[in-house]
């Protein structure tokens, strides 16, 4: 019986490892999304109807109520679903060889890279070029502060702050403020920081 031979966009889609160096579908997909962030990154930002129909091109699925703030890079696009009211300051990365979602009323600040792909720890494995892409869900009502970087593999809950500077290598659970490298929960969100700013 013969078995069935994955191609490397197959595996990469399961959470396998594979080599995006020398597969044309892989390759061509990238260079396409490359191209489509580069047209996205000159547009004027005052041409804000041309950016939103280039975005909706690139992104796989998106709610209404976004801003994304130019330069932002992705590798595959389809695989990144936003949610109503999302928006990114300038400099978002998204790495999206696996599925990257994230819930409505997200706000990302400056210089945030979100990454589904990784490479292995064993020197021959990661010297071949083989790599692997799990997947990143971000909730609703997350807010990034500036430099936060998102690692393969992570749940973020419901109404969480993560502070400036963070990697993000572990799940976060909902209703926290979360800080540090690597990101550790620092509290629980309470009604004091509700009324803070009133």
């Amino acid at each position: 019986m013969d078995k069935c031979v994955l191609t490397e966009k197959e595996k990469m889609q399961k959470g396998l490892l594979y080599n995006a160096n020398y597969d044309e579908e892989i390759l061509q997909e990238r260079i396409i999304c490359k191209d489509l962030c580069y047209e996205l990154n000159n547009i004027r930002p005052s041409d804000i109807e041309k950016r939103n129909k280039l975005i909706r091109k690139i992104l796989g699925k998106v709610k209404d109520g976004f801003f994304i703030t130019s330069p932002f890079y992705c590798d595959c696009g389809y695989n990144i679903e936003i949610g109503e009211n999302f928006y990114t300051n300038h400099n978002c990365v998204i790495l999206d060889g696996a599925k990257v979602i994230f819930g409505d009323n997200v706000f990302i600040g400056p210089n945030c890279c979100f990454s589904t792909a990784g490479h292995p720890i064993d020197e021959k494995q990661r010297n071949e070029g083989l790599e692997y892409a799990f997947p990143i869900k971000v909730g609703n009502s997350v807010w990034f502060g500036a430099n936060v970087t998102v690692l393969p593999g992570v749940t973020i809950g419901d109404n969480v702050v993560i502070g400036a500077g963070s990697v993000v290598n572990k799940d976060i659970p909902s209703n926290v403020i979360a800080v540090g490298s690597p990101c550790k929960v620092l509290r629980e969100i309470t009604q004091k920081d509700i009324e803070k700013y009133k």
